[in-house]
């Protein structure tokens, strides 16, 4: 084989006979050209990529056994290598390995649900999960102009993730604003320097306390220190330098307020943190027999894309490691590891009719989430009913978590009715029979692909 294109080498060498004129041999020196004769314009020696490719096809070429069986054609050695050159070369544009850009042709199946999506509890909007603390945040902004007490504990509570230096904040600044309403006659108990030590470790380095403190009826004025700036009784003759710092003063017409600052301080004591909160995005589908088939985005994994895809990679060895003989407990272990990786799990629910309910889900949320799901897209909310998971098993335990039940990142369950009741009701029933789902639920079914 390599014979074979040392010849193709050798006979890019020969020049072009003229009409009626043979080719020259290949032993044979070529012919001098006249000298009013150009030279031909040199070949563009073929790229660095390009020659490893070669190389490379070469290479495969040459490691093919030899048998008995008829070696291929010449054209058809040639076809192939230019296909495989036209083929590296077009990945290599792209910046993709060849493995990767199969997978881009084949494509990737739509997912079962467009990502994780959230709602702002201040305004009621939908976003989705990356934008959520961006919401957040523009929402308490423009809350300051309703509520600037409020929003200034909404930032102090939300937006410093240390829960327990939040704790040590807020009960200071309580002690605070209690010496003031207890002691309002106290001119000292109305000022904190703002460079005490205490004020600076606990207060003055998180987030929105500041803006609390201006809301409350605070302003910022600069004091002389007391007992500085005097006479030294020791050195009579010599005035030393007034010093003076930064104070949060109370201001007059607050002291008639008192009550007012009560209840602010009871609610910086009480607040949580304002927390956007998961939308289901429920949906209703068609009976199908895809709904069993789920295609999650990357939003539902607690891992990053590169991690997603070694993980993949190594699910031949999950394969090989699940037969051979583990205890209970290892596969346990596994289990649990495995369950971690995800945040959020994307459930399905097949009525008796074939229809199905879908709803996202917090991968460490009670399976009681999923009853109340379902309990308010019913028609009649009373019905007794239980949920089944996969394998038929009945989720009686409402407190368990759905990743303790399996049901992680993804999971088709049935529904069952209580089977006395719906033979009361059927009894009672005169008209036709109707869908146990609520209308509007209804209307918007769609059709699984």
């Amino acid at each position: 084989m390599r014979k074979f294109f040392q010849e193709i080498k050798a006979d890019l060498k020969f020049k072009t006979a003229g009409p009626g004129q043979k080719l020259s041999e290949p032993s044979r020196a070529p012919r001098e050209r006249p000298k009013a004769e150009a030279a031909p314009k040199p070949r563009q020696a073929p790229t660095d990529e390009a020659q490893r490719a070669a190389a490379a096809a070469l290479a495969r070429l040459e490691l093919k056994p030899k048998g008995k069986a008829p070696s291929p054609s010449q054209e058809a050695i040639k076809n192939q290598v230019k296909k495989e050159l036209m083929a590296e070369a077009a990945a290599s544009e792209k910046g993709l390995s060849m493995e990767e850009k199969e997978q881009e042709e084949e494509g990737a199946a739509a997912p079962s649900v467009s990502g994780v999506y959230f709602v702002c509890p201040l305004t009621g909007t939908i976003v989705r999960k990356d934008q959520k603390e961006k919401q957040l945040r523009e929402a308490i902004q423009a809350y300051f102009s309703v509520d600037p007490v409020a929003a200034s504990i909404m930032e102090i509570h939300t937006f410093n993730k240390d829960r327990e230096k939040v704790r040590l904040c807020v009960e200071t600044m309580a002690r605070y604003l209690d010496n003031i309403y207890l002691h309002p006659e106290e001119e000292k108990y109305r000022k904190i320097k703002l460079q005490n030590k205490v004020f600076q470790e606990r207060i003055s380095c998180l987030e929105g306390t500041h803006r609390f403190f201006q809301a409350v009826g605070f302003e910022t004025k600069t004091l002389p220190v007391p007992g500085q700036g005097k006479n030294s009784a020791s050195r009579p003759t010599l005035l030393l330098a007034e010093t003076t710092e930064e104070f949060y003063v109370l201001k007059e017409e607050m002291l008639s307020r008192l009550e007012e600052l009560k209840d602010s301080k009871e609610q910086l004591l009480s607040s949580q943190p304002v927390r956007a909160q998961l939308h289901r995005q429920p949906a209703v589908f068609r009976p199908s027999p895809a709904a069993a088939r789920f295609e999650l985005p990357h939003d539902f994994f607690s891992l990053t894309a590169e991690e997603l895809r070694r993980e993949q990679r190594l699910r031949t060895e999950a394969v090989e490691k699940a037969a051979m003989l583990r205890t209970r407990a290892m596969r346990e272990k596994d289990e649990q590891r495995e369950m971690r990786k995800y945040n959020y799990t994307l459930l399905r629910v097949r009525f008796p009719d074939g229809y199905i309910l879908q709803g996202t889900f917090y991968a460490r949320e009670s399976v009681s989430v999923l009853y109340n799901f379902v309990r308010e897209a019913l028609r009649d909310d009373w019905l007794p009913f239980e949920l089944l998971g996969p394998g038929g098993l009945k989720l009686t335990d409402e407190n368990l978590a759905f990743n303790e039940c399996g049901l992680v990142p993804s999971a088709l369950l049935s529904l069952a009715w209580d089977a006395a009741v719906m033979a009361d009701v059927a009894a009672a029933a005169e008209e036709e029979q109707r869908s146990p789902l609520r209308p509007e639920l209804l209307a918007r079914a769609q059709s699984l692909s």
